[in-house]
């Protein structure tokens, strides 16, 4: 344990490319906060990744090697035990029990009707969507976010602008926030 917040990240935000990229560079040292996942949230990843968005084997693999080698900590086991006392949405059940056993205050999820606040609050946890996430990140520490940014930019040999206008379709309002003269 680091002493960051642990947050745990949902399937659907893992299979999101380049926002992923953005939340896991904001994950490496010096870091903002302490990614977590189960491996019952990789397999539902990779399977999204490969069945919906056709992603081939050799990608595949080489995604779930890069995960396990720069985030061998954020692996949560043991939590099977809880998926009967949760109450969200059947299907998401394993992410709540893992958030809950690790005691992560923080769930990040675009499926938030999964994770309702009345079923989260009671394991202290706080269901987010990835944007509003950013945001705070964002207002907590600008210049290591901008930095972290430029440099993912850079490593996809995008310009910021270029790497900004893909994560607006879905982190809208915190594309917003980062000044025009960035861009």
């Amino acid at each position: 344990m680091t002493g960051l917040p642990l947050v745990v990240l949902d399937a659907c935000v893992l299979v999101n490319a380049s926002l992923c990229d953005t939340l896991l560079r904001l994950a490496e040292p010096p870091r903002l906060f302490e990614p977590k996942w189960s491996e019952e949230i990789l397999r539902e990843t990779l399977r999204t990744l490969e069945g919906k968005l056709g992603w081939p084997q050799s990608l595949l693999r080489h995604f779930e090697s890069e995960l396990r080698t720069h985030f061998s900590e954020a692996w949560i086991t043991g939590y099977e035990h809880l998926i009967a006392d949760v109450a969200n949405d059947a299907k998401d059940r394993h992410v709540l029990a893992a958030a809950a056993h690790v005691k992560a205050p923080i769930l990040l999820t675009f499926n938030l009707r999964h994770f309702r606040p009345e079923q989260v609050a009671p394991w202290g946890i706080t269901a987010l969507h990835p944007q509003q996430f950013l945001l705070a990140l964002y207002r907590q520490e600008p210049k290591r976010v901008l930095q972290s940014l430029e440099l993912q930019a850079m490593d996809r040999k995008r310009s910021i602008g270029q790497l900004l206008a893909i994560l607006q379709t879905t982190v809208p309002e915190f594309v917003a926030a980062i000044p025009e003269n960035v861009r």
